[in-house]
């Protein structure tokens, strides 16, 4: 039977129609079940993604602005409850969310990060690598301490460097040691979004660039920095959505995974 392509399915890397990971998937990483792969329906309100994990070495993270408490209470006990070697996240939690989390998993090591917004619920997995996650004002923060927080519960060592924008580049100059160290850089910067385009054009190493919503008027909530970034002519720099932490976490980690295979 042809597999995508027009390959047949044992050259595609297949059996019986279904995709074939190498080494059975990430490392660390529980084979998949039948069901786990359609997905695991909780409630009428989420159909979970179990697999994701081993599949693309990033697990499934509840992303809890539009959610009530409960649900993302639901959400990370079932991912929990699936996956129990790996810690659950969640993502832009409520207030709530971040003040009763310790009680509603007490058996579990739960780390809240008021300031990111994220509930990771387990113990987290030994850190590799070496990730510098750098702002260019503290209102930058909130986004760099999110991608800091999916950095650790991925298994990634990750530094964050705050407030060495371009205001006040001798600030960013002074801390090239620590910057060249890194083995990938995040760059989280609003209004004029410049800093991804400097520190990649002083490293070696990948930059990813994390437009934030910061800046006045014509800054447009991160449009005018996110376009700087895009239209960078330091090469190789890769540009994440607006605030996505996460995003650029996810991105830094699996660089760090083919680093460290």
């Amino acid at each position: 039977m042809p597999g995508a392509f027009g390959v047949p399915n044992k050259a595609a890397g297949m059996a019986n129609g279904v995709p074939r990971m190498p080494n059975g998937g990430a490392p660390g990483v529980p084979p998949v079940t039948e069901a786990g792969a359609a997905g695991v329906p909780l409630g009428e309100f989420a159909l979970l993604d179990v697999d994701r994990r081993r599949r693309t070495g990033v697990p499934e993270v509840v992303y809890g602005e539009g959610k009530t408490s409960e649900q993302i209470f639901m959400l990370l006990a079932e991912l929990r409850a699936r996956d129990p070697e790996a810690p659950a996240l969640a993502t832009r939690c409520p207030a709530d969310v971040l003040d009763r989390a310790a009680t509603r998993f007490p058996g579990d090591a739960v780390h809240a990060d008021h300031v990111a917004g994220t509930v990771a619920v387990g113990a987290l997995p030994p850190a590799r690598g070496n990730v510098l996650v750098v702002t260019a004002g503290t209102t930058d923060l909130k986004v760099a301490r999110e991608c800091a927080a999916t950095l650790a519960v991925l298994g990634v060592r990750a530094d964050v460097l705050a407030d060495v924008g371009v205001a006040g580049l001798g600030r960013l100059l002074s801390r090239l040691d620590a910057l060249r160290a890194a083995e990938c850089v995040v760059v989280v910067a609003g209004m004029d979004g410049a800093l991804p385009s400097v520190v990649a054009g002083l490293v070696s190493a990948p930059v990813i660039g994390v437009p934030s919503s910061v800046g006045y008027g014509v800054a447009a909530g991160g449009l005018a920095a996110a376009a700087s970034m895009l239209a960078s002519c330091s090469p190789g720099l890769v540009v994440v959505n607006i605030d996505n932490g996460f995003g650029a976490a996810a991105h830094a980690a699996k660089i760090i995974r083919a680093v460290h295979q």
